[in-house]
């Protein structure tokens, strides 16, 4: 008969066995989410036996992780600014590096600001500025049907009223914002094959996919965002750790003014702001 204990020592190994980054993270938050139990419970009850279905599913699940299948698919989740996202197979996992692109969108907002999210994916943009900024109108679009399906849910969770909307980035839009966001596919496509498994063969290659420099979506929203934004307004987006340069410039030539990058927790360039001039 196993224990929590030695059932979270097999769930090590065999994950650092097949080399997943975080193995002894992640066989923790497998079993967490298998028996719903916390770190306290489990340090009073480490050796009380468990059932053999619950070792079974918890199994499972590692060998679904072994094969490099990302933990939030296997749980269906995802912690963001501090609030759960359901997400799948059709949207981006949230990042860390993002919280970086809302938090300072939080900075810049007021009550009854207009905002619109392009590229929105699961939602957890413009979601986050809804439930936690000074009280905005938020307006989340995206091109995968599928992936503003994940969004409505997690807005209905959250218990918000964004509005969701099919647009290739301003096509379907309507109206001026005082603010645009978004966090576009930016990966260069040469370096696709690169990236790590959980990434390049699980995440949608929309999501992921920026051309052949990595800017073609910047290109795009930085040449239309000044006829969705009010004079004053704010354009922020989410980079490459290479890409300030390049998308500083893209800004400065389509007449933006107060460009400043801003680096994530890592220290690296991650969001760039700037202002649609009066």
């Amino acid at each position: 008969m196993n224990t929590y204990a030695s059932a979270l020592r097999y769930g090590k190994k065999y994950l650092a066995d097949r080399q997943i980054e975080n193995s002894g993270g992640d066989a923790w938050y497998l079993m967490e989410y298998v028996w719903g139990i916390d770190r306290n419970y489990y340090f009073l009850h480490s050796d009380d036996i468990i059932e053999q279905k619950d070792e079974e599913r918890y199994r499972d699940l590692l060998q679904k992780r072994g094969s490099h299948i990302p933990l939030q698919h296997l749980t269906g989740t995802c912690d963001f600014m501090g609030l759960t996202f359901q997400v799948n197979d059709q949207v981006l996992i949230p990042r860390q590096d993002t919280e970086t692109l809302v938090e300072s969108a939080l900075s810049r907002l007021k009550e009854g600001d207009r905002a619109l999210d392009l590229c929105t994916g699961s939602g957890c943009i413009i979601l986050s500025l809804e439930k936690l900024g000074p009280g905005i109108r938020g307006l989340g679009a995206d091109i995968s049907a599928a992936a503003l399906a994940v969004a409505k849910r997690n807005r209905d969770s959250l218990g918000l009223e964004s509005d969701f909307c099919i647009s290739d980035l301003f096509e379907g839009i309507e109206g001026v914002f005082d603010m645009i966001v978004s966090n576009p596919p930016y990966i260069a496509s040469g370096k696709i094959p690169g990236l790590m498994e959980e990434v390049r063969g699980f995440e949608p290659l929309l999501a992921l996919d920026g051309g052949a420099d990595g800017l073609d979506f910047y290109r795009r929203i930085i040449k239309d965002a000044r006829d969705f934004l009010k004079p004053g307004g704010w354009l922020g987006l989410e980079i490459g750790y290479d890409q300030r340069e390049a998308v500083e410039e893209l800004l400065r030539r389509q007449g933006f003014i107060k460009t400043e990058t801003l680096q994530d927790l890592a220290g690296l360039d991650r969001t760039v702001w700037a202002e649609n001039p009066f």
